[in-house]
C-alpha cells in the first residue's frame, strides 16, 4: 500500500537481520567499527513498490486452464530456445490477442488501513498547550489511508496472486474484476520476504491466466504488462526480458529473497501484482518494484518462485525461510586490506564471504560462528559472494544442519549449523 525506500548497499548483506514494515523490529545494527569501514563504498539509489502511493482520506477521533499453482516440487519441461516474438505468433498484433486472452483474468485491487498518529510531544508543553487552548489534540488520531494495485486470478474459485506490500496491514480488501463486478477479499496468506500474497474471493467459474515457467526466460524476449496503474485500469504496455536473475541487493531492496526479471515495459505505481507476460499469454513474473528517477527498469518476481510461495500460503497460510542469523560481506582483497588494517583481523584468503556480525541467540551464534569469518563452502558447494551464500540457505531446510567450510585467523575449519525460521513479525 505505502511507497517505500530501500537504500542499496551493495556489500552488506543480512541473513537475514530484519527492519521490516512499519513496526522496526528484529532490527540489526552493525559494530560501528565495522561498518564504518564500508560506509564509504556504499550506493545510495531508490526502490519503490508499484503499487499507487497511500492517500490519506479522512481523519476520524478516536485502510490456460482453470488450474490451481502446481506442486512447488514438480518439475517443469525442460528448457527450449525462447520464442521468437513476431514469427512465433504469426501476427505482429500478437499483442491483441494475448491481452483479449487473458485481460479479463486480471484485477484491480484496493485496499485501506487505518493508521494511528499520537501528538507529538512538543504540544505537551504547558506554555504551548495554553496558548493552543483545547485546540492542541491531546488523544491519539486515527487516518484512514488507501492503496491500490493488481492482481491476476490463479484458480476459477477465487484465488488472486498479488504482492504483499498491495495488501499488508490492510482492514478491507476490495478486488475489482475488468467485467465491473467487485468482491470484498480476504487476504489468504502474505510473505513479505518474497513480496508475495494471495487474495480470496467468494465466486466461482472466473477466468484464469494460465502459468508459464521463468526458468527458461532469456533476455530480449518480448514480453507484455497488463494493470491498474495510477488507476488507470486495464492498461497494458509491452517490451523485453533486459536481464534475469537480478538479485535483491543489485536492485537495492536488500531485505528481500528473490531473484528479479528486470524488463523495460512501463512498470507505474498501480501495476505491484499484475501479471507479466509472454508471447503466449501465459504469465512468467509479477510485476512489483521500479527504480524512481530512472526509466525502462522495472523488475518482476520470477513467476516460479511466486508459485512455490503461493502454494505453502495456500496450504498454510505463511511461508517459513531457514534463518542463520549473520551479516555478511562478499570478500575481495580491497576489502581484505581494509579490515586487516583497521581491525587488525589476519584474513589470509581473497575470497569468501566474510561474516561482520552474528547475530545473538541466532542459530549461528549457537553454533560458534564468529565476526570475522570467512565463508568458502557450504554443503561442500564453494561460494564466492553473499547472494551464492543467501540462495544455499533459502534452498536448505529448516531444522536440517548445514555444513560451513570456514577461515578463521587463517587455518581451516569446518562448522554445522541448523537454520531456524526466520523471525519476521505479524504486519496484519
Amino acid at each position: 500500500m505505502k511507497k517505500t525506500q530501500h537504500d542499496l548497499k551493495p556489500v552488506i548483506k543480512t541473513d537475514f537481520c530484519l527492519s521490516r514494515g512499519r513496526t522496526g523490529v528484529n532490527s540489526c545494527v552493525l559494530p560501528r567499527s565495522v561498518l564504518s569501514i564500508f560506509i564509504g563504498s556504499m550506493i545510495a539509489m531508490s526502490l519503490g513498490s508499484c503499487s499507487v502511493p497511500t492517500k490519506k482520506l479522512v481523519d476520524t477521533q478516536t485502510p490456460q486452464s482453470q488450474t490451481q499453482p502446481q506442486d512447488a516440487t514438480e518439475a517443469h519441461s525442460e528448457a527450449v530456445p525462447p520464442p521468437q516474438s513476431v514469427a512465433s505468433a504469426g501476427d505482429p498484433n500478437f499483442i491483441v490477442a494475448v491481452v483479449h486472452k487473458v485481460g479479463p483474468a486480471v484485477v484491480r485491487i484496493d485496499s485501506t488501513r487505518t493508521i494511528t498518529s499520537q501528538a507529538p510531544d512538543e504540544l505537551e508543553d504547558p506554555l504551548l498547550r495554553r496558548f493552543f487552548g483545547d485546540r492542541a489534540p491531546s488523544e491519539p488520531r486515527q487516518q484512514i489511508e488507501k492503496g491500490s494495485g493488481s492482481g491476476f486470478i490463479i484458480n476459477a474459485n477465487g484465488q488472486i496472486l498479488t504482492n504483499s506490500h498491495v495488501v499488508n496491514g490492510a482492514d478491507t480488501v476490495t478486488v475489482k474484476l475488468k467485467d465491473g463486478r467487485t468482491f470484498k477479499g480476504r487476504v489468504q496468506g502474505e510473505d513479505p520476504v518474497t513480496d508475495v500474497a494471495v487474495v480470496k474471493i467468494d465466486a466461482n467459474n472466473l477466468p484464469v491466466i494460465a502459468l508459464g515457467n521463468s526458468d527458461v526466460l532469456q533476455p530480449g524476449e518480448a514480453v507484455i504488462a497488463i494493470g491498474n496503474p495510477l488507476g488507470l485500469d486495464n492498461t497494458v504496455t509491452s517490451g523485453i526480458i533486459s536481464a534475469t536473475g537480478r538479485s535483491a541487493s543489485d536492485i537495492g531492496a536488500s531485505d528481500k529473497r528473490v531473484d528479479y526479471l528486470q524488463t523495460d515495459a512501463a512498470i507505474n505505481p498501480g501495476n505491484s501484482g499484475g501479471p507479466l507476460l509472454n508471447i503466449r499469454g501465459e504469465v512468467i513474473g509479477m510485476n512489483t518494484a521500479i527504480i524512481r528517477g530512472a526509466q525502462g527498469l522495472g523488475f518482476a518476481i520470477p513467476i516460479n518462485t511466486a508459485q512455490r510461495i503461493a502454494q505453502q500460503l495456500i496450504a498454510n497460510g505463511k511461508v517459513q525461510h531457514p534463518y542463520l542469523g549473520v551479516q555478511m560481506v562478499t570478500l575481495t582483497p580491497d576489502i581484505k586490506q581494509k579490515v586487516n588494517t583497521s581491525l587488525g583481523v589476519n584474513l589470509t584468503v581473497d575470497q569468501g564471504v566474510l561474516l561482520i556480525n552474528i547475530i545473538s541467540h541466532s542459530p549461528a551464534a549457537n553454533a560458534g560462528l564468529r565476526i570475522g569469518d570467512v565463508i568458502q563452502k557450504i554443503n561442500n558447494q564453494p561460494v564466492a559472494t553473499i547472494e551464492e551464500v543467501q540462495k544455499l540457505v533459502e534452498n536448505s531446510k529448516i531444522g536440517v544442519p548445514v555444513q560451513l567450510q570456514i577461515q578463521r585467523n587463517g587455518q581451516p575449519a569446518q562448522i554445522a549449523v541448523t537454520p531456524a525460521p526466520l523471525p519476521v513479525s505479524s504486519q496484519r
